[in-house]
């Protein structure tokens, strides 16, 4: 069964095809697109075409939508989850979320903290043992607070971890520093081998949204 992944959890937009057969995960085509400035929904679509175009696929060869939940800007994040849930009402296939937190995921045989960078001079954050299973997290922290609180990690990795790296006083990987299109389907590939229902697509937001409605005005005359 061919189903697509899309991520827009962080400043990277992702988007790929993955086969799931019954013992194996065949990532036929991937697209990512680092940009810092806020454009996920001017390159969601595009980079959907593209995998899709890679993959010889069409929307109608797709058996299951696999969308990151984040923890994530309110903007941004978004993007990922209503083009995941649009698609699947559309097309009728069920649509799976992962948090993309997990889809970077710990280093085997360390004790790994996962960072994304929240903006804020904060980060998105979860921590991993040995054996890749979450022990903490996601939570959203100033990253001197995650050096606290990740007491144990052994090492780093993510966007996160990257530009806070002298804060968080631990080694950095260079990689993998975005989730990971096979990471997602991994996640997934149970519930779509299953043939699962859908999931409702709820997003990580862990904080209020960067953008908010304008109060009411003050008066001008008492």
């Amino acid at each position: 069964m061919l189903a697509l992944v899309v991520d827009t959890s962080t400043q990277a937009v992702l988007a790929g095809v993955v086969e799931v057969t019954a013992t194996d995960i065949v990532v036929r085509s991937t697209q990512r697109v680092v940009d810092r400035r806020p454009q996920h929904g001017e390159r969601m679509a595009p980079a959907i075409d593209l995998v899709l175009e890679q993959a010889g696929a069409t929307v109608r060869d797709l058996g299951a939508i696999i969308a990151g939940t984040g923890p994530g800007p309110f903007t941004g994040l978004r993007v990922g989850l209503v083009t995941a849930a649009s698609m699947g009402q559309a097309l009728s296939v069920p649509a799976y979320g992962v948090c993309s937190l997990d889809a970077i995921g710990g280093v085997p045989g360390q004790v790994t903290l996962v960072a994304t960078d929240a903006r804020r001079r904060e980060v998105y954050w979860a921590l991993y043992d040995q054996d890749g299973a979450r022990r903490a997290g996601p939570h959203v922290d100033q990253p001197a607070r995650v050096a606290e609180l990740a007491a144990g990690a052994t090492v780093a990795v993510g966007e996160g971890a990257q530009v806070y790296a002298d804060q968080i006083g631990l080694k950095v990987l260079d990689e993998p520093r975005y989730p990971r299109v096979e990471a997602f389907a991994e996640l997934a590939a149970d519930r779509v081998r299953a043939g699962a229902p859908s999931e409702p697509l709820t997003p990580l937001y862990l904080r209020r949204p960067d953008a908010v409605a304008a109060g009411g005005h003050k008066p001008v005359l008492r």
